[in-house]
C-alpha cells in the first residue's frame, strides 16, 4: 500500500505549525482557514483534534512551557532553593524569549495544561520542601511568574529608537546615550533580567532567614 504524500494530521502537526505561524508573525495570524491550508488539509479536520483556536493556542503555550528546564528540582539536584530558582526562572525566561507572541496566553496561568501544570507543580512543591510555608510558596510561585513574564512581554532597549538626535539634551539632559540601547538589546534586557532576579532572590534569601530565626526563637534554644 502506497505511503501518503503528507503524514497523517495530528496534534502534533497542528501544534508544530500553529506555533511557527505564531512565532513568525503573532498571534493574529492563527486561524483554522490558515492551519488547514498550511496543513495541505480541509479546515473541518482540524476539530478531530482541537475544538477551536483557543484550544490550539493553548496548546502552543504548552508546548512551550515544555521547553523549561525543571531538573533543578528533582531530589537528586544538589542546588539549594535560591540556586535552582534562579536556574529556573533563566531556563523560563529563555523559553519565552525563544517565543514572545505566545507569552500573553502564556501570561494567563496554567489553566489545564499538563506542561504549564507541571512547572507550577515543581516550583511550589520545591518551596514547601525547602521549608516555606504554603502560602507563602504559593505568593513565591506567583512572584516568579510575574517578573518573568513580564520580562519577556517587551523589551525596554527596543523602546528607544537609534537616532541621537531623537533625544534633544536640553529636554531630556539624562538620555544623552539612549539611542545606542537598540543595538545593545540583548545585553540590557539580559542585564536588567539578571539584575532583578538578583535582587528577588536576595529579598527572598533575607525573608527565609528570618523565617527560619523566628521559629527557632518561638521553639526555644533546646528544642528540636
Amino acid at each position: 500500500m502506497a505511503r501518503p504524500r503528507k503524514p497523517l494530521l495530528s496534534r502534533d502537526r497542528i501544534v508544530e505549525a500553529a506555533g511557527a505561524l505564531v512565532d513568525a508573525e503573532g498571534l493574529d495570524a492563527v486561524s483554522t482557514r490558515r492551519l488547514a491550508a498550511e496543513l495541505g488539509v480541509s479546515g473541518p479536520s482540524l476539530y478531530n483534534h482541537f475544538r477551536n483556536k483557543d484550544e490550539i493556542l493553548d496548546a502552543v503555550a504548552d508546548a512551550v512551557s515544555a521547553q523549561v528546564d525543571l531538573s533543578m528540582f528533582e531530589e537528586s539536584d544538589p542546588r539549594d532553593w535560591p540556586a535552582a530558582l534562579h536556574d529556573w526562572a533563566v531556563s523560563y525566561r529563555a523559553a519565552l524569549a525563544a517565543h514572545p507572541h505566545i507569552v500573553p496566553v502564556l501570561a494567563q496561568g496554567p489553566g489545564r495544561r499538563p506542561a504549564g501544570l507541571r512547572v507550577a507543580d515543581a516550583v511550589f512543591g520545591a518551596m514547601v520542601e525547602a521549608g516555606w510555608p504554603p502560602a507563602q510558596a504559593t505568593y513565591i510561585g506567583a512572584l516568579m511568574r510575574y517578573f518573568v513574564t513580564g520580562s519577556a512581554l517587551g523589551s525596554f532597549a527596543r523602546g528607544f529608537v537609534d537616532d541621537e538626535t531623537a533625544y534633544d539634551p536640553a529636554d531630556y539632559p539624562h538620555l544623552g546615550q539612549a539611542h545606542l540601547l537598540a543595538e545593545r538589546r540583548q545585553q540590557v534586557d539580559e542585564g536588567a533580567f539578571e539584575t532583578g532576579l538578583r535582587a528577588l532572590l536576595d529579598g527572598l534569601s533575607l525573608q527565609y532567614e528570618q523565617m527560619v530565626t523566628s521559629a527557632t526563637v518561638r521553639r526555644g534554644p533546646n528544642r528540636r
